[in-house]
């Protein structure tokens, strides 16, 4: 099965509100025929907190707009990463929030099945990382929840955490279904030091969604190849695996997008086609 290759949304135009990762409001539409013009297969949209009731996942019209941009240009939204959680912790102690954001995640599993979407990417990083047992309590507990809808609806609820592989292993195996899987972001695994194949071999089946980043150990994005990410033993890992999900670009950014993107993509290339061989 060939595995798609995408994009974050927003990436290939001028940033948003001069943000490093958002949902362009009012001109999304503008990313669609420049992703087909590169040969790119999909765009892995984006959920904020800000703004929301202006997402085209979310506001009314929005779905029937976005199929036809799919429509008229075979790119696909196959995945969806839901940064409101960053905000509002499916696990935060304040059940309102907790409540508000459980029903967010009601909503994108109905939303995903209209899609066509494979993924609703949760993730636990920075300000919502699973900081203690009771914070993991919390959220085992909400994604129980709504495992057996997400089951129905053929949905994977991708996690995305900062936990060490064989702490990430341990909560997987505490949420038993075969739609509870990983995000894997390659750029953050090199941010906090993790050995990629280390990783891998703890959850490596269960990755249904990997993000192509570079950071230095300890920090920031920067261009494929210049910083901690070893690319080399994380495909060569991954070839053990019958990993069939996208390849989601997220890689560095300037503020226009489309440059910085192409040069990054050839970068890659030779990665991707050793990886298909």
């Amino acid at each position: 099965m060939k595995n798609l290759l995408g994009i974050m949304q927003g990436r290939l135009l001028q940033k948003y509100q001069r943000r490093y990762q958002a949902h362009p409001v009012q001109y999304w539409q503008k990313e669609f025929p420049i992703a087909k013009e590169i040969g790119l297969d999909c765009i892995e949209f984006i959920l904020d907190y800000n703004e929301i009731e202006l997402n085209p996942l979310i506001c009314d019209g929005g779905i029937p707009e976005i199929l036809q941009a799919t429509s008229e240009t075979g790119v696909q939204v196959k995945t969806i990463c839901a940064d409101y959680f960053m905000e509002q912790p499916l696990h935060s102690i304040d059940k309102e929030v907790a409540g508000r954001s459980l029903e967010i995640l009601r909503k994108l599993l109905t939303i995903s099945e209209q899609l066509g979407a494979t993924d609703i990417v949760i993730p636990c990083v920075d300000k919502s990382s699973l900081s203690g047992k009771e914070d993991e309590r919390r959220f085992v507990s909400i994604i129980q929840s709504i495992m057996e809808d997400a089951e129905n609806k053929c949905i994977n609820l991708s996690l995305e955490m900062d936990l060490p592989p064989k702490s990430f292993k341990k909560l997987l195996d505490k949420l038993q279904s075969k739609n509870i899987t990983v995000n894997y972001d390659i750029g953050n695994s090199a941010s906090l030091g993790y050995d990629p194949v280390a990783e891998l071999d703890a959850y490596g089946d269960r990755i249904s969604d990997i993000h192509i980043k570079d950071r230095v150990r300890g920090g920031g994005s920067v261009f494929l190849g210049k910083g901690s990410a070893d690319f080399d033993r994380f495909f060569k890992k991954l070839r053990e695996f019958d990993y069939s999900g996208p390849f989601i670009f997220q890689a560095y950014r300037d503020d226009e997008g489309v440059f910085a993107f192409k040069k990054q993509f050839d970068w890659i290339a030779q990665y991707l086609e050793k990886y298909k061989s």
